[in-house]
């Protein structure tokens, strides 16, 4: 049975993670060196994603008036803390970023997987979560190509 609340903690658990994802790739624009311009550009525009994925879950969730949560997850915290410690070992190394984003991405996928499986969602928002899903394993697969190339040169 499908279970309102219960749908709404699962997407609001989505509204962190990409709150967190939003907060990581700033983090990492901002660590970038300035002739960086490509991977900043990158990076803005999974921002924008992450801000276009967020807006459909609080639509979803509004549409019940229950709350929606700008928080992000301790998860993330220790992802973006994690981040801080590669960032002071590889000054300048675009592998380390590109490998720290792809870790954060991992994170996501699996946040969305988990809510995918969750029992008493309603079916309009697992419809929702696998359609993020997917986008989200296309922004990953770039940031892993990215950082394949990257080990090449």
């Amino acid at each position: 049975m499908e279970d309102i609340r219960k749908t709404a903690e699962v997407l609001n658990d989505l509204i962190k993670i990409n709150n967190d994802r939003i907060a990581g790739y700033e983090k990492a624009i901002a660590e970038l060196p300035v002739a960086d311009v490509d991977l900043k550009a990158l990076f803005s525009s999974l921002i924008e994603q992450s801000e276009r994925l967020k807006t459909e879950l609080q639509q979803h969730i509004s549409a019940w008036d229950n709350k929606v949560d700008e928080q992000t997850t301790a998860s993330g915290k220790v992802y973006r803390v994690w981040m801080d410690i590669k960032q002071t070992f590889a000054v300048n190394d675009r592998r380390a970023v590109l490998e720290s984003c792809e870790y954060g991405e991992d994170a996501a996928q699996k946040a969305y997987r988990e809510a995918e499986q969750e029992e008493g969602i309603s079916t309009a928002a697992k419809a929702l979560i696998s359609g993020q899903k997917a986008q989200l394993k296309a922004s990953h697969d770039h940031v892993k190509q990215l950082r394949d190339r990257e080990k090449v040169n």
